[in-house]
């Protein structure tokens, strides 16, 4: 079947042409995973174990490319497949529902052939119309994330909830791995005064949960103004010391930025470059895993951060030219320049601490070159959570109070789902 689809950015409207084949009988899955034991999630759970909760129900469906079961199969063409199922509409997040939006970049989507109607929840709103729940009896979540607080599919998950809630819709997550494991906590807890769309629930920047346990713990603290009917279906087999790399399963770039399971665990620190004139690596093929800037003498800020001897990490000096890249990055920081830059090389992944080195890496550049560096204030208090931002200039203190660390600790360990 052929699919037209019609994205709109902000300026520049562009179209682009995908298939999509919704005869199970063409799907070719991915390598099937051979290790038993491993990590079923909760769409594979739902229709292995659970069909019957969804059976003759009016469904919206909250996903985007990274909704897929263990073979591989997007989970919209599960459940178009299914006769007793009525998929009435799916609500794509940022980056779009195929995972073809860059960063920022509004999307819009004309009525496609044999699918329900798919609405943006990044385009003219960023909230569901409470117009298209009108018809549907409940709404699926089916997203992976990478659990850092500034990624928005959380958001789009606390935007849903209170829409729901309005209209008396239940919701299921259909829940997916951290990536990153549960067990690491970073950063400072969210000041609700500097809520925003990167920012909506008083978390740390990396919060150690899973979307069920996140759910679960937005409903139970009360973080949103009304709160859905919720079911959590969990996934099987999955602990909290797991990387993404040890589930068994296939790794689907949550979005364009994010490649890999590295890129991942860099991002909670190095996405704090967006609030500075650094290029954080958009525009190249290693986005958040090098930084840079014309002005920079890369040798002598790698020979500095070396010496800092940072937990788990290393870094190498390099020079890169970020360009734009159709769906990836679009005008990035220094584009069509020679950027001085460093790149960041993990060593132990368990000992890397994201958010201090990406506190290190910042007060450093601050520190040699005050002229040149700027940072937005009013954008960095979003990222980093609360006011004070004198962490980033003082180049000897890179230590975070860990008090909020421990009482989110404590307070979110009653969400838990998983070991």
């Amino acid at each position: 079947m052929r699919i037209n689809l019609s994205i709109f950015a902000i300026i520049i409207i562009s179209c682009t042409q995908a298939t999509i084949n919704n005869n199970k009988d063409d799907f070719q899955p991915n390598d099937i995973i051979k290790n038993y034991n491993a990590v079923e999630v909760g769409l594979d759970i739902l229709f292995q174990e659970k069909i019957n909760i969804i059976n003759r129900k009016k469904i919206g469906l909250v996903t985007n490319h990274s909704g897929v079961d263990k073979y591989g199969k997007p989970n919209y063409l599960k459940f178009i497949d299914q006769k007793n199922i009525d998929l009435k509409i799916i609500f794509s997040p940022e980056h779009g529902l195929f995972g073809e939006g860059a960063a920022g970049q509004k999307l819009e989507y004309n009525q496609i052939e044999n699918m329900p109607k798919i609405v943006s929840l990044y385009g003219k709103n960023k909230k569901p119309n409470l117009k298209d729940l009108k018809e549907i009896d409940l709404i699926i979540y089916d997203v992976q994330d990478v659990g850092a607080r500034f990624y928005t599919y959380i958001t789009t998950l606390g935007y849903i909830m209170e829409a729901a809630a309005k209209t008396n819709i239940k919701v299921i997550i259909l829940d997916r791995p951290n990536p990153i494991n549960g067990n690491i906590i970073e950063g400072p807890v969210l000041n609700i005064q500097n809520q925003s769309f990167v920012g909506y629930y008083p978390i740390p920047i990396r919060y150690g949960l899973t979307m069920g346990e996140l759910a679960k713990m937005i409903i139970g603290e009360k973080w949103i103004k009304q709160s859905p009917d919720l079911l959590v279906v969990p996934m099987k087999n999955w602990s909290r010391k797991m990387w993404y790399d040890e589930t068994g399963l296939n790794w689907t770039k949550p979005s364009p930025n994010i490649p890999d399971i590295n890129t991942a665990l860099i991002y909670p620190g190095m996405c704090l470059l967006e609030a500075t004139n650094i290029n954080e690596g958009r525009g190249t093929e290693k986005p958040f895993k090098r930084f840079g800037a014309p002005w920079i003498n890369n040798r002598t800020l790698t020979a500095k951060l070396n010496e800092k001897n940072l937990p788990g990490v290393e870094f190498k000096a390099v020079t890169y030219i970020p360009k734009d890249i159709s769906g990836v990055a679009i005008n990035p920081k220094y584009k069509n320049q020679i950027c001085n830059g460093v790149e960041i090389i993990v060593k132990d992944r368990n000992r890397y601490q994201s958010v201090k080195t990406g506190i290190a890496i910042i007060s450093q550049i601050a520190s040699d070159y005050p002229n040149l560096f700027e940072i937005s204030e009013k954008r960095m208090k979003k990222l980093w959570g609360i006011n004070d931002l004198s962490i980033f200039k003082n180049i000897n203190n890179n230590a975070i109070d860990r008090s909020s660390i421990k009482d989110f600790l404590a307070l979110s360990k009653k969400y838990y789902i998983y070991n």
